[in-house]
C-alpha cells in the first residue's frame, strides 16, 4: 500500500462491504506502488451536507469499517478502512493531537450525527427493540457512561459475562437472563489505571489476546427478538433504575478547564486536550447542550463525532486525564462499542455477531471485551438479537413444532436506530401485503342482480357497471371532472404544489378500484409477456418484487402507464435524476402505444426517491401525511438503504400497491442493509423475473458476468475495447488518452459524456489521481473557487448514498454554482469546504450506480484487485450505453473475482424478520 495514501483511504478489498470474509488487514492489502483504495459503500457517495442530518463520515477513518466488518464475518479483526467512501472527503488538512501525534480528523469533513437518521417506525412485535430507559439516545455511541466499577461491581460484571456465555451456549435464553433480576447499580469509581508495564501509548497498544470465540451455535426458544436489557414488562429494573444519576468520573489529575457555555466551552475543552478547535461545532451538535461538561468528564465521547478515530480520542483523553487514562477505562470501552457498530454500518452491516464485536474490542486493547459488551447492553446503548441460522441451502430452517429440538440461532448486537429501521421496513412491507384488498375475479355473463349482491356498498347493478367502466379508463365526466381525464389523476395533481403541502384535493376519497376484467384487459395489451406478467402480479398483490436488467425497465413503465389508464395514481421513483429521465422516456413510449394514460404528461409520473419523500416531486401528501398515490414502483431498489426504505414504506397508506424493481446483480446500497436481496431471499411476496435481455455486445458481456462468466464477445463496432496496462501510471495515461482523444474520435462521444469508473478514491489510479490528470488535460486552471474552476466536472453529494453529477458554472458569496443536467444548483461555501463536492471525471462504482453514460472507461489497476467482486464488475461494466473501454491491469484477478467472489456479504436481520412474519401469518391456520 502506498505510504502517501491520505488518511481515510481504504485498503484494497473493501469496495462493497469492508468487513466481511474477504476483508483484509493492511498488511495483506498492501499493493505495490500506491494502492488504489477501494471504498466502503457509504463513503463512495461522499459527505453529508451540513444541516441535512446525514450520517456521513470523514475520510480520516482510514481503518475503521473493515475492522468491524472483518469481525462481522468471523475473520480476524484488523485495522481496516471504511473512511475512503464513508462520508465527507478529506480536504487534505491534517492536524495531530499532541499526546499521540496521530492525524486528527478533518474538522469540516462530515456533519452528520451518528444518531441523525430518521425515526423510522415502531419495532415489530416479533422482534422488539429495547429503548434505553434513561431516555438518552442509544444510537449515540458517545453517551455518558458510568465510571469503572469497584470490586463489587467487578463481581457483577463477571456474573454478567458468565450469563452471556450461557446465552451463546444455549443453556439459557437471552430473555430469561434479562428478566431474572435487576442489574445492581454500579457505583462511580476512578478511572482504571494502565496495566503494569503497559506502554504510555496505552489504548494504542496491541491486542491483549484473542477475543472469546463461539464454541458452538446457540439455541433459543424464540428467535429474532431482541433481549431487552430490563424494563417494566420483564419485571427487571431498566438501566434508568439500576444506574445512579450521571455523576461523571471521579476527579483525576488533568488540566483545570473552566467550561464556558455553548460552542465556546466545547472549543476550550478541545484546546485543553490538544484536539482541533474546528471540531467544536460538530461536537456540540453531537453531544448537545452540555457538550463541554460531558466531554470534560468523558473525553472518549469525542469518538461520537464523525471522522474521529480511536487513537485520536485516546490522545485527547490522555491530555485531559493524565496517567490515570488507560486502555481498560470503562468509558473508553463503551465508546469503542458504539464506534465499531457505527463503522460496521458504514460497511453495510445493520448488526454484528457478538463474537465478531468481542474480537474487534480485543484488537483495540480492551482487556475484558465481555464485560464491555455486557455494560453496553445493560446501559441500553446496544441491543441484543437472536437470529435464526440458515440451513446449508440458504433457507431458514422450518419450524418443526417439536419443543425438544430448538432452532439454532446466532447472537447479534446492533444500534437501536438501525434495528428500528430494519423492523420498520419488515412491518411496513407486511402491512402493505396484508391490508391489500384483492380484486374480484372476472365473471362471465353475470346477471344484474348478482352484480348488485357483489357490490360492497349495496349499489344497484347499473351503478356497479358504471363504476367498472370508469375504472377501466373510459373518458367520462363525473362531479365536474374534465372530459378525457379520470378523477383519480386530476384530484391530486390539480392544486398540489411542488412542496407537497396537502390541499383540498388531498382529502378526496380514493378512486374506485379497477375490476379484475379491467386489469386483465390492460395486461393483454402490454408490450411484452414479462410486462403482462408484472401487471397481473400487481393487480393481485400489494407487494411485488421485479428483477431485470436495463432493458427490463420498460416493464415497470408499462405497469405505471396501465395503472394510470385505469384511473389510479401511479408513480415510478428512481435513485438518480439520470434514472428518472430514462424512466420518463419509457413512460412516453408506453403512453404512445396506449389508448389512454390518465395524464396529459406521462413523464410527470417519473420522480426520484429523494424528491418524492421531500415533496419536491410527485403527488405530495394527503391530510394524514401519507403519499397521495395508489401504486408506487421503485426502480433501482438495490440502492435503497434501510433508513430511506423505512421512511418510504411508512409514507404509504394501507392498501397502496408497492412494486420494488431492480437488477439483483448490481452493488447494494451505500448505506447499511441489503433490502432488495433480503426481500428476494425471504420469498416474502410474488416475484416476477424479466425475460427481456440486454442486447448488443455490452449487454452480452454484462449478462455473462451476472452468472459468473467473463468471456470475450464479438464487438464489430468496437463497442467493447480492452486496453492492457502494466502499472498504475500507464493506466492513468491511457485513461486520459481514451477520454480526450480516442472515444470522441471513434464514436463521436464528447469527453464530458464519457465517465471514468475506478475502484476507489485513493491510490495511484484512484479517483483523485485520475481527476487531477483529466482536469490538467481537459480543463486546466488554478482552482479559483475552493479548488474548482468553471467548466470542471464535479460530483456533489448532498446526502450519503446520493451523488449528483454536474458542471461548475461559477461561484459567489452564496457558494459554488453548478449545472446539474440542466438544473441550476448552488452548493453553500461551507459544504464545498467540507468536501461535499469532488471532481467528477472519475467516480467509484457506488457513485456511478443508477446512472448511465454514452461511454464508460473502467480502470482496473493491478494494486486494487482485492476490491473486485462480481457485483462491482457488473455495476461498472454496465454503466456504458454505446461504448465500454476497460483499462486492464488486474490480469487474472478480474476473471477470478467474477467467478469466485459474488459480493461482499453483509450482516442484516431483514430476511429473518420477513420470514418470521410469514410464519406468524401461517400459525393460526396450522392451529386450526
Amino acid at each position: 500500500m502506498s505510504t502517501d495514501r491520505l488518511a481515510g483511504e481504504t485498503p484494497p478489498g473493501q469496495e462493497a462491504a469492508p468487513g466481511t470474509a474477504e476483508a483484509r488487514t493492511p498488511d495483506d492489502a498492501a499493493g505495490p506502488g500506491g494502492a488504489a483504495a477501494p471504498e466502503s459503500p457509504a463513503a463512495q457517495e461522499g459527505a453529508a451536507a451540513p444541516g441535512e442530518g446525514a450520517t456521513g463520515r470523514e475520510e480520516s477513518a482510514e481503518t475503521a469499517g473493515a475492522e468491524a466488518g472483518a469481525a462481522a464475518s468471523g475473520a480476524e479483526a484488523g485495522a481496516v478502512g471504511s473512511g475512503e467512501e464513508t462520508g465527507t472527503p478529506s480536504t487534505g488538512a491534517e492536524s495531530a493531537t499532541p499526546a499521540s501525534g496521530a492525524d486528527a480528523a478533518n474538522p469540516g469533513a462530515a456533519n452528520g450525527s451518528p444518531a441523525s437518521g430518521p425515526e423510522t417506525g415502531t419495532p415489530s412485535s416479533g422482534a422488539e427493540t429495547a429503548a434505553p430507559a434513561s431516555g438518552a439516545a442509544a444510537a449515540n455511541p458517545g453517551a455518558a457512561k458510568a465510571n469503572p466499577a469497584s470490586g463489587s461491581a467487578k463481581a457483577t460484571a463477571d456474573a454478567l459475562a458468565a450469563a452471556v456465555r450461557a446465552v451463546e451456549s444455549g443453556e439459557r435464553s437471552a430473555a430469561s437472563f434479562f428478566s431474572d433480576a435487576p442489574r445492581p447499580a454500579r457505583p462511580a469509581a476512578p478511572a482504571a489505571q494502565p496495566a503494569k508495564g503497559a506502554p504510555q501509548g496505552g489504548p494504542q497498544a496491541g491486542p491483549t489476546g484473542p477475543g472469546p470465540e463461539l464454541t458452538r451455535q446457540p439455541t433459543a426458544q424464540e428467535t429474532g427478538g431482541p433481549a431487552r436489557p430490563g424494563g417494566p414488562e420483564g419485571g427487571a429494573t431498566g438501566p434508568a433504575d439500576a444506574a445512579p444519576a450521571a455523576t461523571g468520573p471521579a476527579p483525576v489529575p488533568r488540566p483545570a478547564v473552566r467550561s464556558l457555555p455553548g460552542v465556546e466551552g466545547v472549543r476550550q475543552v478541545l484546546a485543553a486536550g490538544g484536539a482541533p478547535e474546528t471540531l467544536a461545532e460538530q461536537t456540540a451538535e453531537v453531544l448537545g447542550e452540555r457538550a463541554a461538561e460531558a466531554l470534560g468528564e468523558d473525553p472518549w465521547l469525542l469518538l461520537g463525532v464523525p471522522g474521529v478515530r480511536p487513537e485520536q480520542a485516546d490522545g485527547f483523553a490522555r491530555a485531559l486525564l493524565g496517567p490515570a487514562c488507560g486502555p481498560g477505562d470503562e468509558r473508553r470501552a463503551q465508546a469503542l462499542v458504539g464506534w465499531l457498530l457505527e463503522q460496521a454500518a458504514l460497511a453495510g452491516h445493520s448488526a454484528l455477531e457478538a463474537a465478531a464485536l468481542r474480537a474487534a474490542l480485543a484488537q483495540r486493547s480492551v482487556p475484558d471485551p465481555d464485560d464491555a459488551l455486557q455494560a453496553a447492553i445493560a446501559d441500553g446503548a446496544v441491543l441484543v438479537f437472536q437470529d435464526a441460522i440458515d440451513e446449508p441451502g440458504g433457507r431458514a430452517r422450518p419450524a418443526t413444532g417439536d419443543d425438544e429440538e430448538e432452532q439454532p440461532v446466532r447472537v447479534l448486537l446492533g444500534l437501536d436506530r438501525f434495528a428500528m429501521a430494519e423492523e420498520s421496513v419488515a412491518d411496513g412491507l407486511a402491512r402493505l401485503l396484508n391490508t391489500f384488498e384483492a380484486v374480484a375475479e372476472p365473471t362471465r355473463d353475470t346477471a344484474p342482480a348478482e352484480d348488485c349482491e357483489a357490490a360492497a356498498d349495496g349499489a344497484t347493478a347499473d351503478e356497479a357497471k358504471a363504476d367498472e367502466t370508469t375504472a377501466a379508463g373510459d373518458a367520462q365526466v363525473t362531479d365536474g371532472d374534465t372530459p378525457g381525464e379520470s378523477p383519480a389523476t386530476t384530484a391530486p395533481a390539480a392544486d398540489t404544489p411542488a412542496t407537497g403541502i396537502p390541499t383540498d384535493h388531498d382529502t378526496a376519497p380514493r378512486p374506485a378500484p379497477p375490476s379484475a376484467t379491467a386489469w386483465e384487459a390492460v395486461a393483454a395489451a402490454a408490450p411484452s409477456p414479462s410486462a403482462a406478467e408484472l401487471i397481473r402480479a400487481a393487480a393481485h398483490s400489494g407487494l411485488v418484487a421485479h428483477t431485470g436488467a436495463e432493458a427490463a425497465r420498460a416493464e415497470p413503465a408499462a405497469l405505471i402507464a396501465a395503472a394510470r389508464s385505469l384511473g389510479l395514481r401511479a408513480f415510478g421513483a428512481t435513485h438518480t435524476e439520470n434514472g428518472r429521465r430514462r424512466l420518463a422516456a419509457h413512460l412516453t413510449d408506453s403512453a404512445a402505444d396506449a389508448t389512454a394514460t390518465g395524464s396529459p404528461d406521462p413523464a410527470a409520473a417519473a420522480v426520484t426517491v429523494s424528491g418524492l419523500l421531500s415533496g419536491r416531486e410527485g403527488p405530495g401528501r394527503d391530510a394524514d401525511g401519507a403519499l397521495a398515490l395508489d401504486l408506487l414502483v421503485v426502480l433501482d431498489a438495490p440502492q435503497l438503504d434501510l433508513e430511506t426504505a423505512a421512511l418510504l414504506v411508512e409514507s404509504l397508506t394501507d392498501g397502496t400497491r408497492l412494486v420494488l424493481s431492480g437488477d439483483p446483480g448490481v452493488l447494494w446500497s451505500a448505506g447499511p442493509g441489503r433490502l432488495f436481496a433480503d426481500l428476494l431471499a425471504a420469498r416474502f411476496c410474488p416475484q416476477v423475473a424479466s425475460r427481456t435481455p440486454d442486447f448488443g455486445p455490452i449487454g452480452e458481456l454484462v449478462s455473462g458476468i451476472g452468472i459468473g462468466e467473463l468471456s470475450q464477445v464479438e464487438a464489430p463496432g468496437k463497442e467493447v475495447v480492452i486496453v492492457p496496462v502494466r502499472d498504475a501510471g500507464e493506466a492513468v495515461h491511457r485513461t486520459v488518452q481514451l477520454v480526450a482523444d480516442s472515444v470522441p474520435r471513434a464514436f463521436g462521444v464528447p469527453s464530458d459524456h464519457t465517465q471514468v469508473i475506478t475502484v476507489g478514491h485513493g491510490g495511484a489510479a484512484g479517483t483523485r489521481a485520475l481527476n487531477a490528470a483529466l482536469k490538467e488535460r481537459l480543463n486546466p486552471g488554478p482552482g479559483r473557487f475552493g479548488g474548482f474552476d468553471p467548466g470542471d466536472r464535479v460530483a456533489y453529494t448532498p446526502a450519503p448514498g446520493r451523488t449528483v453529477p454536474g458542471t461548475v458554472t461559477g461561484a459567489d458569496a452564496a457558494g459554488l454554482h453548478l449545472d446539474c443536467d440542466g438544473s441550476a444548483l448552488v452548493v453553500p461555501r461551507e459544504q464545498v469546504g467540507t468536501g461535499a463536492v469532488r471532481h467528477g471525471w472519475a467516480l467509484t462504482a457506488h457513485q456511478a450506480a443508477g446512472t448511465r453514460w454514452p461511454a464508460a472507461v473502467v480502470v482496473l489497476p493491478g494494486d486494487a484487485t482485492g476490491g473486485l467482486t462480481r457485483a462491482w464488475v457488473y455495476t461498472a461494466f454496465s454503466r456504458g450505453e454505446r461504448h465500454l473501454s476497460v483499462v486492464q491491469g488486474a490480469d487474472q484477478a478480474l476473471a477470478r473475482a467474477v467467478a469466485e467472489v459474488p459480493v461482499k456479504e453483509r450482516t442484516t436481520r431483514l430476511r429473518s424478520l420477513l420470514q418470521q412474519s410469514v410464519q406468524s401469518s401461517k400459525e393460526p391456520t396450522a392451529a386450526d
